[in-house]
């Protein structure tokens, strides 16, 4: 089993990127600065990975904006509301979507060809899960774009998201499904797990079997800013319905579990 490998790279480098992304933010850092910063931050986490003897490595997500929104850069046709996810700390990540269609603004490819750059290993690619992305729509609805059109639009984006890594050489997709945790935490009868569920599957089956085996499902607590949205929330009560994923491997992050 290859060495757990989300987020390793030297702990200075990856400052320098996060106060980048900050000065970026409020204004200091260019585009050009902030591209430079991510670059670095990259190759620092994949030599740290070689290093291991991992014979598959990931980007560590160096340069994407978070591991859940990074479809939604570049878009014009969100709200500055929607669905929240709150994190331990107090901060919180949303998904509003104002007025459809619904498309990727940035595919996972990108982050892939990035990493290619620094290495001719084997690379695993993560995206976020169709599920994720469905908290998008307002439980309001949205004139003009039904919720069904735009489950349909999701599920297209989703699907070429990994065909995409698949066909650019990607060794393994992995999908980041960390709102199932969540999901047990905001309905104990795993009502909205098994929908989520169902969801991703619909993505799932538009593969071969074959083609299955190169793509997975990870789990976790979720961790943005050192935060987690589900830490509290025991394994035990997840994994009868997470393996009903029709995924052709799993990827369960154990190292922060206060009971492994």
């Amino acid at each position: 089993m290859p060495i757990p490998t989300e987020s390793i790279g030297s702990i200075p480098r990856s400052r320098e990127l996060l106060t980048a992304m900050q000065d970026h933010a409020a204004g200091p850092f260019s585009d050009a600065q902030l591209q430079a910063a991510q670059s670095e931050a990259l190759g620092d986490t994949i030599a740290g990975l070689e290093k291991t003897g991992s014979p598959v490595l990931t980007d560590g997500e160096q340069t994407k904006p978070s591991f859940a929104t990074y479809p939604l850069a570049g878009l014009r046709n969100l709200a500055p509301d929607g669905v929240t996810i709150p994190f331990a700390d107090g901060h919180t990540r949303q998904l509003p979507l104002a007025a459809g269609p619904f498309a990727y603004g940035v595919h996972a490819v990108a982050y892939l060809k990035a990493a290619q750059k620094y290495t001719t290993r084997p690379l695993k690619q993560a995206v976020i899960s169709a599920s994720a992305l469905s908290l998008l729509y307002p439980a309001a609805g949205l004139p003009d774009y039904p919720k069904q059109k735009f489950l349909e639009d999701l599920l297209n984006e989703a699907e070429r998201d990994i065909r995409e890594c698949v066909g650019a050489g990607a060794a393994n997709v992995q999908i980041d499904f960390t709102e199932a945790r969540l999901s047990l935490k905001l309905d104990p009868s795993a009502g909205l797990l098994r929908a989520f569920v169902d969801l991703n599957n619909q993505v799932l089956n538009r593969f071969s079997a074959a083609e299955r085996k190169k793509i997975g499902a990870h789990t976790c607590p979720s961790g943005d800013r050192d935060s987690t949205h589900s830490a509290d929330v025991d394994y035990s009560g997840l994994l009868p319905l997470l393996f009903e994923l029709n995924a052709g491997r799993f990827y369960i992050q154990l190292a922060s579990e206060a009971d492994r």
